[in-house]
């Protein structure tokens, strides 16, 4: 590489107190919190889940797969430390030759689908006041994404407006907002104005989505992740969102990104075919090319999506190490890149492992 490649999704590890100081007085007793579970993993406890989330595959990288077994004792204490104390980080990032990260959350993934919208914003919010401090550790190597919970357009906006005081480069937006009304909805248009006024990408990560129990081996529910940041997408385009909004910013985040040529292809199929009788409403252009324009891809280990390159648009293809998941490439993501990126012109690694992502979120990098 002949630039420092930079991690278009990575990932902090909320530590136990990261929502109990941080979150209202209100909520202060129902805040999210690790409890010791005897004889097992450390565990995050939220209000209103049934069952603790087990810490165990949240901070993995680097454990060989094979030794990560279910019943693992695991805790909070022996993972990355860097996943939640930035002073560690930066060694962290040097051991995988990455000079800087997008950092998306954790459990503020799986508040997500929290159906309590007042409850997940009060989360998001503490969590935002939180990741503030952390990416202040190191602000040339750290960029953070806020989170909203969408409760209200007119919250939405407030929140976007004080995520940009606090740093941070974009906005983590759940798969599903809190409002009765989806994001096709007209009622949304101002939010999108404020995300472009303000220039802050609007992400959408894997496992944020609602989505339904895996058919067979529970190893299948793998294979169906992707499907949640699909429909985003499909959603939006077909609305026409884009077409109101040329400049909207969107980010398909951990989805991996060798689909989108086919993806793509089945778009405007469907746009030439049956927009008739399923009744989508005309648009500017080709699906397809919305996709090319307005939306990114992050990725890691898709050797398909730089095989497939010349089939979609490059400069919207943004490598990631999600550090520290259990899916990271992380200390291994050299030896991975010089193996995938082989046949790449020098220009296509800038652009996939560096420009884009610098671009898309205007870094103050190098």
């Amino acid at each position: 590489m002949t630039k420092t490649i930079i991690s278009a999704d990575s990932h902090i590890t909320e530590p136990p107190h990261c929502y109990i100081d941080f979150i209202e007085s209100k909520w202060k007793d129902k805040a999210p919190t690790v409890v010791d579970v005897e004889g097992d993993s450390d565990a995050f406890v939220i209000h209103g889940l049934d069952n603790p989330l087990h810490i165990g595959a949240v901070a993995a990288a680097g454990i060989p797969p094979e030794q990560r077994q279910p019943g693992d004792i695991i805790l909070f204490k022996d993972l990355h430390l860097s996943g939640w104390d930035a002073k560690y980080r930066v060694a962290d990032q040097d051991r995988d030759g990455v000079g800087a990260e997008i950092i998306y959350p954790t459990i503020g993934m799986v508040l997500c689908n929290h159906e309590d919208g007042e409850y997940k914003q009060a989360c998001m919010l503490a969590y935002n006041r939180w990741l503030q401090g952390y990416c202040e550790e190191e602000p040339t190597r750290i960029f953070g994404l806020g989170q909203t919970a969408v409760v209200s357009v007119e919250q939405s906006i407030k929140d976007l407006h004080e995520m940009k005081s606090m740093g941070f480069v974009g906005v983590m937006m759940p798969g599903s907002p809190a409002t009765e009304f989806d994001y096709d909805d007209e009622r949304f248009n101002p939010l999108w104005e404020a995300a472009i006024e303000l220039n802050m990408p609007l992400s959408f990560h894997i496992l944020t989505t609602q989505r339904t129990s895996p058919r067979g081996p529970k190893i299948n529910a793998f294979m169906s992740i992707i499907r949640g940041c699909q429909d985003v997408i499909g959603m939006f385009i077909y609305s026409g969102i884009f077409d109101r909004y040329p400049d909207l910013k969107l980010v398909c985040a951990e989805a991996d990104a060798g689909w989108v040529p086919h993806f793509m292809y089945r778009l405007d199929h469907a746009y030439n075919y049956h927009r008739y009788w399923l009744k989508a409403p005309p648009l500017e252009r080709m699906p397809s090319e919305y996709f090319r324009e307005n939306i990114a891809m992050t990725f890691q280990d898709d050797f398909i999506a730089f095989q497939t390159r010349d089939m979609m648009n490059v400069e919207r293809l943004m490598w990631a190490s999600d550090f520290p998941h259990s899916d990271s490439t992380w200390p291994h993501s050299q030896a991975i890149l010089k193996e995938q990126t082989a046949d790449l012109t020098q220009l296509e690694r800038d652009l996939i492992c560096h420009d884009n992502v610098k671009n898309w979120y205007n870094l103050p990098v190098q």
